[in-house]
């Protein structure tokens, strides 16, 4: 050791180290403070950004849950002390990381709870700390669920009488004064420590002098484990003339600044006062050019093609020289205003992450996962080519489905604006194509109206209804939407009204149609389709539970808690009150059912909670809009079961079949049944008297019966070839006297020879027989892909017959004759 060396715990002047379990000794001669004997162990608070220096105070938000733990345990303690210690690594003082010993540096200071502010589980705990002395962390006893450390102190007691150190200390005070001079905030600083200390505390000086300058964290710890007085000292300063070199540039910059600031105001009121000489002398016209300097300024942000531009240029000249008061000049202004106000080369930057997608697609809609998967590849490919346009999607679903919130979702997903609009009922192709300007009251058509709304050139535009667009002497709407959605004419759509061409190629494009065979052929080859077929019941429960329920009770202003509506309740409602494919009508009864308890509430005064059980439905929802006992309870001949598609999804039909004793042939059907279906029932008849010919009872029965085939709810009409195999296992059972086995429903379009044909709607069918019960499916077996593809949850349970011939429904769905 050096002769300039000093002990490790060992202070310049006459401060004396205690460490380790050493305490201040209570007697005559020296008279030692409750409050003033340290503790050898601390709990260790982590500080971030800047350490902590002795005799200072310092407020402080405790966010950490042990930590707030200890602060409020320690508030009411006698012993208010802890350790403050600056954390090493920037990345150990993000929020939520653990910080270890290994994280923080060895010397720290002990600091006395203060003042601690309110207490509340889910907000920091605001603290004031008073810091009283140096330590150096020894060894740590724990680190859960904070860091207990043993420490040994450094304590400065008292300051030797030296002209060195005196010196040291003016220099100190004339760096601090020089910088108040380019800093004024430091003053009262400065003031209130000039108070409380004097020059015969160059220590405390010299950390006062370092905590004012804005150097970072490793420089002030360096500082703060600097035991040497002279040597920290020399340190501060060297921070105190960095810091006035900064606030001598930071001056020179704000002057600068305020020098510029004035050229500018000076600047201003000159211009002002030339524009009121000039109102006054008549030498300008505030109209025209107010409206000329207005777009022209929108074109700066713009970046319009040449035709375009050359056309916004033509037609602002032409403002300047019309007069206000002529008629033209309102027309004039109104169509430059559409010009500079459409987002030319403004594009909305596209998000390109698929799992972000998938995320917004699941937290928005449940269910749906074939749908999900068809919208994921979509956004994939246009992800892979770097451009997610060009295609149309078009979603096909009865109503309540969820189609126009898919459309949002995706939108969302990639960060684009959304626009919509319906085109239920348009029958004006000017709606599509913009009027021309020649008419009073033109303006452009939806689409430039969609693409100015979103204030971007890419946004999703979403056509509402399209399957329910109409035609009338205005023009077709379809047809000019032909050009809109073919990506290869799009890219120069031009507007009636604006009359240049805007390229909306780059617009991503999705309708939503109830059913697809009003869509015209031409606009159908264009849209990429993906089919919503509904929900089943385990999907609307989980709908209602996650979505519609807490929906609708923020929009009652019922509050968590008020009501609760159970399980068993929800499937009163779904399958009793709503088994329609989508959950509008599931939502619109859960609206009926809080509404009603919303009054009880009001009429009672009472804050009791309500709870709404299964029982409770009947009462407040009227009688069950739907049965759970079918028109047959047991299976007799004559009855068939089989599965329809219509435009709101699925749906069980049942036919059935009598006979008249008449001596004489006969057939006849009832039902509203469309031309379709009148013929798939009189080759039913036809091929059941050609597959029975053989069989002499059979071939008596129709020779001397006439036969009526009916199909009930008879002011519904139906159509289509794929009741066919249902009709004529019908008259088989009715011929045959066998009963077809319960449980069992079918479809399948029948020809003369006795093949079974392929069917659509698999997917609706499927989900209408499950909300009927039913758990055997006859199929044709040219659908066995179709219901393979199916998702698992809506396939189990289901026992499927696939068949190919009327002779393979015979043998799986017909049992024994009847006696």
């Amino acid at each position: 050791m050096t002769s300039d060396e000093k002990p490790e715990l060992e202070v310049e002047g006459t401060g004396q180290a205690l460490s380790g379990d050493d305490q201040p000794v209570a007697d005559e001669k020296n008279i030692v403070l409750a409050r003033d004997v340290f503790p050898n162990r601390l709990p260790i608070i982590p500080v971030h950004n800047r350490p902590i220096f002795p005799k200072m105070m310092i407020p402080m938000l405790i966010d950490d849950k042990p930590l707030k733990n200890l602060i409020s345990e320690l508030s009411q303690a006698k012993s208010k002390f802890v350790g403050l210690v600056l954390i090493r690594d920037r990345k150990s003082a993000e929020p939520g990381q653990k910080v270890h010993r290994s994280d923080l540096h060895t010397v720290g200071v002990i600091a006395e709870i203060l003042q601690v502010g309110q207490i509340a589980e889910d907000a920091p705990i605001p603290v004031m700390f008073g810091a009283l002395e140096r330590f150096r962390i020894v060894s740590v006893a724990t680190e859960e669920p904070f860091i207990v450390a043993h420490v040994n102190y450094v304590l400065e007691t008292e300051m030797r009488d030296s002209d060195e150190l005196k010196a040291y200390s003016l220099s100190i005070i004339q760096s601090i004064k020089e910088l108040i001079k380019l800093n004024p905030l430091h003053k009262e600083e400065l003031s209130l420590f000039m108070h409380r200390s004097d020059l015969n505390e160059p220590g405390r000086l010299a950390d006062f002098a370092a905590a004012m300058t804005t150097a970072g964290g490793p420089e002030l710890q360096d500082v703060l484990e600097t035991f040497s007085i002279r040597a920290r000292i020399e340190k501060v300063l060297v921070l105190l003339k960095k810091e006035t070199d900064i606030s001598r540039l930071q001056a020179q910059i704000s002057k600068q600044i305020e020098e510029k600031v004035s050229n500018r105001q000076r600047e201003f009121f000159l211009n002002e006062q030339l524009k009121a000489i000039k109102k006054e002398l008549g030498l300008t016209k505030e109209g025209p050019e107010a409206e000329y300097e207005r777009f022209a300024e929108r074109l700066k942000a713009l970046n319009p093609p040449e035709e375009a531009l050359e056309r916004i240029n033509e037609e602002m000249e032409k403002l300047k020289l019309i007069e206000p008061t002529s008629p033209e000049f309102n027309v004039v202004r109104g169509y430059v205003d559409w010009l500079t106000g459409l987002p030319w080369g403004v594009m909305t930057k596209d998000s390109y992450d698929i799992a972000s997608a998938a995320k917004v697609l699941n937290a928005d809609h449940y269910g749906l996962d074939d749908v999900k998967e068809r919208i994921l590849e979509f956004l994939s490919v246009g992800i892979m080519k770097g451009n997610i346009a060009g295609s149309i999607i078009c979603f096909v679903g009865p109503p309540g489905v969820g189609k126009t919130s898919i459309g949002q979702s995706i939108a969302r997903s990639i960060g684009r604006k959304f626009y919509r609009f319906s085109l239920g009922g348009m029958r004006d192709e000017a709606e599509i194509k913009g009027h021309r300007r020649t008419y009073i009251g033109a303006m452009p058509g939806k689409f430039i109206q969609a693409i100015k709304v979103c204030k971007s050139a890419n946004p999703v535009i979403m056509l509402d209804e399209i399957d329910k667009i109409g035609a009338s002497y205005h023009g077709d709407p379809a047809s000019a939407l032909l050009e809109v959605l073919d990506p290869e004419q799009n890219r120069d759509f031009l507007d009636h009204y604006i009359d240049v061409r805007f390229d909306l190629s780059n617009i991503l494009f999705i309708c939503t149609a109830n059913v697809m065979d009003t869509i015209p052929a031409p606009l159908l080859d264009r849209m990429e389709i993906i089919t919503l077929s509904g929900y089943i019941r385990q999907e609307k429960m989980q709908i209602a539970k996650r979505f519609l329920v807490p929906k609708q009770f923020k929009a009652h202003g019922i509050k968590p808690g008020a009501v609760s509506i159970t399980s068993a309740a929800l499937r009163e409602m779904i399958e009793g009150y709503a088994r329609e494919p989508g959950v509008r009508g599931l939502e619109n009864h859960i609206k009926r059912v809080l509404r009603k308890s919303v009054k009880t509430m009001v009429e009672s005064k009472s804050r009791k909670k309500i709870m709404i059980d299964a029982k409770d439905i009947p009462g407040l929802l009227g009688k069950r809009t739907f049965s759970d006992e079918t028109p047959f309870k047991t299976p007799r001949p004559g009855v068939a079961t089989g599965l329809a598609w219509t435009r709101m999804g699925g749906d069980v039909l049942y036919v059935e079949a009598t006979n008249v004793a008449t001596g004489k042939p006969g057939f006849k059907q009832t039902g509203q049944l469309g031309n379709v279906m009148i013929e798939s029932s009189e080759i039913a008849y036809t091929y059941v008297r050609s597959f029975l010919n053989d069989t002499p009872a059979a071939r008596e029965f129709f020779q001397k019966n006439f036969i009526h085939l009916h199909v009930p709810a008879g002011a519904t009409p139906k159509d289509g070839p794929s009741a066919g195999i249902t009709m004529a296992c019908c008259l088989y059972s009715l011929a045959m006297n066998v009963a077809i086995r319960k449980e069992h429903a079918m479809t399948g379009e029948l020809t003369l020879s006795g093949l079974i044909m392929p069917v659509g709607g698999i997917k609706e069918k499927t989900i209408a027989a499950r909300r009927a019960g039913i758990r055997h499916l006859v199929l044709p077996a040219a659908n066995r892909k179709d219901f393979e593809d199916l998702p698992s949850h809506i396939r189990k349970g289901l026992k499927p017959h696939f068949v190919a011939t009327f002779a393979d429904v015979v043998s799986g769905c017909l049992g024994r004759k009847k006696k």
